[in-house]
């Protein structure tokens, strides 16, 4: 390990599926590893894909990491997958490094993760630098000439680019808001300073010309940047390696005749003219790849021409080799060395982690806005003290240690070294008992010291050091048995590590589930939570194939909870264990490691259980009109209590689709703030990009709620602005009215006050509720209005409304068991509006005297219970009024296939009910990009049949992309004559697709099914039919 912090550089390699990763870590290793890998093996021994099934499918599974030498530096390399499945792995290797590596296919171009990996690691603040790769196949397989080769190569560069600019361009237009929006007494001077410190970067991240883009082929084992050329030439073509290394790149020509470096005007009269990269970079690579793919005297003599013009030192028993691509990469290999162009591409241009904390510190640790009052100064001042230290990496012995967990990862016994640092023989003893398993830690440490045997306090996400006593379940001590210095699959122990280095820590198995903060002070703030790209979707129910194994189960599900970051183990209302996944290969890694290692058992995996969720059709064309009718109408579902005493009106009308989306992404901040822990804590919504560091959470969501509807309204296609303005001030009165979010508090569901101008009194009392929840959000100032009216006349009437403020939990939990499972198969509501107005009739005299002192003194008495679940009867029945449809999860596809294959394709997607976006063909090449929306019910065993109907030729990524509602009326019966010429009479119709997906989970829940038992009675066999 390096001692010096300025030495060290943390890095990942993060790309698309197949785009040349490991194959590049490999000769990175060969080159700097001190001989853990041979040369000749670079590319094919995929020594980061330790795992059998990563081996077997050629894919990588899991981030790895491995210590790297070069030119007196450190360089900690971590692996990380590319597949979307394994998406949660780039999420932890990308906070623990400083730096990343992003490779895009020269061929294949920009794909759907490079976009993920670019988001990513624009979120942790990494500095990345492009590798692009496969080069060769732009020469080999596509037979491009060297000018056509650096259009692609130009577009690339350009396409990356423009990510990376929307991303910079996002946070410039939010941190502009932040100050416009600002209290109206900073303008002036203040304001024009608080604009300077607005970061607005309009020079585009990767530039050749800088370092920081390099050209490789991993396969073949060269590479090199602009810089290696732009030396060579420099005494060549007597100009600066500066201004050569500027030229080589862009729309720069050299005139040999004036033997000037000028612009495209400086060439009109030359009939041969190209850009310098082509001329003095790609036309000599070609002419190397020519020489030795091809046969002929004159290619010998070319290559012995390179050979000798750079002193390269290629043994002569390869050069006489009769495969021509041992020759090529011979050559290429040691003129280019990829390991040397990449390495040092590292060491110039990205930060070490001195520079990287102090600036990466507004995301690992966010400032806090402290309250002042009752906090101990002394917690406060020590906490302040350790966040400067993580910000300085401060590594002397005496600075307070910091470490992250971004996992916990299970390692077979038999890896563990068998000999301590002195030589002595370890008796490895496993933490799990009889599985062998060992858990270690994958972990940076920040700032301080970290050695054996040293005591740490595990902080969680949650914990909060001024709240002391209270936080005691959020933090633990634990002492670290072992520290190993991670070399892919090996393991070596070191004594001691200090700020900046990545460390595998064993002794943390029972402390940390996923992630943690390490820390040797209890006065610390844990570090913000890993953003990850999407959410587990794939969920099966796993049992036992013998009951007896039940308590195995339960332990391997326990131990692959805690080996997965991202994998979820839950157990359902109906008591199955419910794993949940990102996709299938994820799924069928996670069942073979529970067979394997954590359970070794036999299981029984249910078919995937897929989410559904339950809405109203909400395509109007006039939206003022159908406000004013949820508003004023009296079509609404009545109903009464069994005792008569309580009636109950609902209605129902859906949100506008922007606003539903804003509540569901936001749910962990809206729970939060309705709990008022949102102002103390602001790095709580790591989802929400937008939400910056120095900006009040609540605000923002405040604002963003009002956008979403504003945008709804402006895009309904309404040309009447006034109809405009009179929508958009009736959903802001709405917005003032929400007593609660359901389900759970915070779901995409609201519940509006009833409204109480203009009611009849007739004896009769109006549960009015309370809109706190719009009070928290800011929409109202809160108020403390209550049900207990000012002029009562008589004692009768006083306790009436008592008891009506007394039964507002019932009405909010009727709505949220209402919400929580829906009319048509028990699944969540999604998007909707409830207005419930709850009526209490006085008792009547011939009233029980008994019945009635129970029923106004008992707190949870039956009454409480009628209102709650007439409410819940109400608001199902309001659903199933108003055109009930099913809301399915959809993935965003994105396919790849040459043209004969594309009819094939089109097919697969046709039975899956999938709708196709856009179809185009990617420039110069024969392969077809087609973009589609596919339902998440339809996407199991997708990729298996596109591959045997495509015969292998194409490929197709999926990302959960959003919820949307069938069309169809499950509920549908031909009517009209044209419907009824169309699908026949009510009993001749098939059932549609919303039907049968309805009907296929509540056979799953156990629900009553509406079907015939015998289809064909002419048609039955009684007797068995032995053939």
């Amino acid at each position: 390990m390096a001692d010096n912090t300025r030495n060290i550089r943390n890095i990942c390699i993060l790309a698309h599926v197949d785009h040349g990763k490991t194959t590049l870590a490999d000769h990175l290793i060969a080159g700097a590893g001190a001989g853990v890998v041979h040369p000749k093996l670079a590319g094919r021994l995929r020594f980061m894909d330790y795992l059998d099934e990563e081996q077997r499918r050629a894919i990588t599974m899991k981030s790895s990491s491995i210590s790297l030498q070069y030119k007196d530096h450190s360089i900690n390399l971590i692996d990380s997958p590319g597949h979307m499945d394994f998406c949660s792995e780039v999420s932890t290797a990308a906070r623990l490094s400083d730096g990343a590596l992003v490779l895009v296919d020269a061929v294949e171009g920009v794909h759907i993760q490079t976009h993920a990996v670019l988001r990513q690691a624009w979120i942790e603040k990494l500095t990345p630098c492009l590798v692009l790769n496969k080069i060769d196949r732009l020469i080999s397989e596509l037979k491009l000439s060297p000018m056509e080769a650096y259009t692609r190569l130009v577009r690339i560069v350009h396409e990356v680019n423009g990510i990376v600019s929307a991303y910079k361009s996002e946070k410039y237009l939010s941190d502009v808001d932040a100050i416009l929006s600002g209290p109206s007494g900073d303008v002036g001077s203040d304001q024009n300073l608080a604009f300077l410190d607005v970061e607005d970067d309009e020079e585009d991240t990767f530039q050749p010309q800088k370092g920081n883009v390099a050209f490789v082929c991993a396969l073949d084992g060269w590479g090199f940047c602009i810089r290696e050329f732009a030396e060579f030439y420099a005494s060549k073509l007597g100009a600066s390696t500066a201004a050569l290394q500027k030229a080589l790149w862009g729309p720069r020509y050299y005139n040999p005749k004036t033997k000037m470096i000028v612009g495209k005007k400086g060439v009109a009269g030359l009939s041969k003219a190209r850009p310098m990269f082509v001329q003095f970079v790609l036309e000599p690579l070609w002419q190397v790849y020519q020489a030795a793919l091809e046969d002929g005297d004159n290619n010998k003599v070319m290559l012995e021409k390179v050979i000798k013009s750079f002193n390269l030192n290629v043994p002569t028993r390869e050069l006489q080799n009769k495969d021509p691509k041992v020759v090529l990469q011979a050559v290429m290999s040691r003129w280019l060395p990829l390991f040397d162009a990449v390495l040092s591409m590292v060491l110039r241009c990205m930060p070490d982690p001195v520079a990287a904390q102090a600036y990466r510190i507004t995301r690992l640790l966010p400032k806090r806005q402290v309250l002042s009052d009752g906090v101990d100064p002394n917690v406060l001042a020590e906490a302040e003290l350790v966040r400067k230290s993580v910000e300085a990496c401060d590594s002397r012995p005496e600075a307070p240690c910091v470490a992250f967990v971004s996992k916990m990862f299970a390692v077979p016994m038999k890896v563990l070294p068998q000999r301590g640092l002195h030589g002595e023989i370890i008796n490895n003893v496993s933490d799990e008992g009889e599985l062998n398993e060992c858990f270690l830690a994958f972990a940076r440490i920040f700032s301080g010291v970290l050695y054996s045997g040293q005591k740490v306090y595990v902080l969680s996400a949650l914990y909060d050091p001024l709240k002391g006593e209270s936080m005691k379940k959020h933090i633990q001590e634990a002492e670290l048995q072992s520290l190993y210095l991670m070399m892919g699959q090996g393991l070596t122990h070191v004594a001691s590590a200090h700020a900046g280095n990545l460390v595998a820590i064993r002794g943390l198995g029972q402390h940390i589930l996923k992630s943690a903060t390490l820390s040797s002070t209890r006065n610390c703030w844990p570090f913000s939570s890993m953003a990850f790209q999407v959410s587990p979707t794939l969920r099966v129910a796993i049992e036992p194939s013998y009951p007896a194994d039940m308590g195995a189960l339960t332990k391997g599900l326990r131990l692959l909870n805690r080996a997965d970051p991202f994998v979820e183990v839950t157990v359902s209302a109906r008591g199955e264990h419910v794993l949940s996944a990102a996709g299938e290969v994820h799924l069928e890694r996670c069942i073979k490691d529970l067979k394997e290692r954590f359970a070794r058992i036999d299981l029984k995996v249910s078919p995937p259980l897929v989410s559904y969720k339950e809405t109203i059709e909400g395509d109007v064309v006039d939206k003022l009109e159908n406000l004013k009718l949820f508003l004023k109408s009296s079509d609404c579902v009545k109903k009464k209590t069994p005792n008569e005493r309580c009636t109950i009106k609902v209605r129902v009308i859906k949100l506008p689709p922007s606003l539903t989306k804003v509540l569901e992404e936001s749910s962990g901040l809206l729970g939060e703030i309705i709990e008022g822990n949102a102002q103390t804590n602001k790095s709580l919504d790591t989802k929400i990009s937008r939400i910056e560091e120095d900006e009040n959470p609540t605000e923002a969501l405040t604002k963003r709620i009002m956008d979403a509807v504003e945008s709804d309204i402006y895009s309904s296609g309404e040309n009447d602005k006034d109809r405009v303005e009179k929508c958009k001030l009736k959903w802001q009165k709405l917005l003032k009215r929400i007593w609660a979010l359901g389900p759970s508090q915070v779901g995409p569901n609201i519940l509006l006050t009833p409204d109480l101008k203009g009611r009849d009194t007739d004896g009769s009392v109006l549960i009015r509720g309370n809109s706190h929840v719009s009070e928290k959000l800011g929409f109202v100032d809160a108020c403390g209005s209550g049900n207990i009216a000012g002029d009562t006349s008589s004692e009768v009437t006083q306790a009436l409304y008592e008891e009506a403020e007394s039964l507002e939990s019932s009405v909010v939990s009727g709505f949220q068991v209402a919400t929580a499972a829906g009319p048509l198969c028990d699944e969540p509501m999604w998007g909707l509006a409830f207005l419930i107005e709850a009526e209490i009739e006085p008792l009547t005299a011939q009233c029980d005297e008994v019945e009635a002192s129970n029923q106004q003194h008992e707190q949870y008495g039956i009454f409480r219970g009628q209102v709650m679940t007439t409410v819940k009867d109400a608001c199902r029945e309001a659903v199933l009024q108003k055109k009930p449809r099913l809301v399915e999860a959809m993935y965003f596809c994105e396919l790849n296939t040459s043209t004969e294959h594309l009819g094939s394709m089109y097919a697969v997607l046709g039975r899956r009910r999938a709708r196709v976006l856009k179809e185009e063909m990617q420039e110069g090449s024969p392969l077809f990009t087609v973009h589609a929306y596919l339902p998440v019910s339809e996407s199991f065993g997708f990729a298996d049949e596109l591959r045997r109907w495509t015969s292998g030729a194409a490929s197709a990524l999926l990302v959960l992309s959003h919820w949307e509602a069938l069309p169809d009326d499950p509920f549908f019966v031909p009517k009209t004559e044209e419907e009824i010429e169309e699908f026949g009479d009510g009993s001749s119709v098939l059932p549609n697709t919303a039907r049968k997906l309805i009907n296929a989970v509540r056979r799953k829940k156990g629900l009553h099914v509406e079907e015939k038992v015998v289809q064909h009675a002419t048609k039955q066999r009684t007797l068995a039919r032995k053939v």
